[in-house]
């Protein structure tokens, strides 16, 4: 048989690396200590891996995500074998945590070491109007991965004030404290609106990284009410 599907860049990688990239749209784990996952994200494996849901952990966590309607199901991946990941056919990027943290947009999370802390925040100034905003942030030693629908760009956020949209908005450093800020003014809503009402507002030391795509927004009351009750934990 032959046919360029056969072709060496298509073969799988063979890497002492326990994260790597199959290719830059695909994730390889070897597994060895357990992994956290985003439920769906496995498109293959090989050994003898289990796959089990991942709780919030805590009640502290808990409570969060049924106020704030924020819906990262995990699993945990656990075994011996390799596993790959994808979602979107999303560009997958890889950050090794040094005792550092990032905050992370639920929808472009992929997979991270389970010995990483986690926890659901609340960006401040998202209330009733923007649906309510609520964001990962991954804190301790350790690799995360990320996919990013397209190339995505890297802005220092130092320089002067930094304003993303908020459905575009892939992943920041967890020391910036974003601001939503609201860009409509009456007279833009009479005519029909801009399209870029939100945006995330960054300035400080540290980056945001942005995709040239826009998320879909959440449709629907449950993400309403997740603003209103995120505003009562604010």
């Amino acid at each position: 048989m032959q046919s360029s599907l056969f072709d060496q860049q298509n073969l799988e990688v063979q890497s002492q690396n326990r994260f790597g990239l199959q290719n830059p749209q695909m994730l390889r784990v070897s597994l060895g200590p357990d992994v956290l996952s985003v439920k769906g994200a496995m498109v293959a494996f090989q050994g003898q891996v289990t796959f089990n849901h991942e709780g919030a952990g805590s009640v502290g966590k808990l409570l969060k995500k049924v106020v704030t309607s924020e819906d990262v199901p995990l699993m945990r991946v656990t075994g011996q074998g390799e596993v790959f990941f994808a979602s979107e056919a999303g560009f997958v990027f890889l950050v090794d945590l040094t005792g550092d943290g990032i905050s992370v947009n639920g929808r472009n999370l992929l997979a991270f070491d389970s010995a990483i802390d986690w926890d659901i925040k609340r960006v401040q100034g998202a209330g009733m109007m923007s649906g309510g905003l609520f964001n990962m942030v991954l804190n301790g030693q350790g690799t995360v991965a990320l996919h990013a629908v397209g190339q995505p760009v890297v802005l220092d956020c130092s320089q002067q004030p930094t304003y993303v949209d908020v459905q575009a908005a892939v992943a920041w450093s967890a020391n910036l404290v974003p601001q939503v800020v609201n860009s409509m003014n009456m007279k833009s809503m009479l005519r029909g609106g801009s399209g870029e009402a939100f945006q995330y507002a960054f300035h400080g030391p540290g980056f945001v990284v942005v995709q040239p795509s826009e998320w879909t927004p959440a449709q629907g009351g449950q993400q309403q009410q997740g603003g209103l009750l995120g505003n009562l934990m604010s």
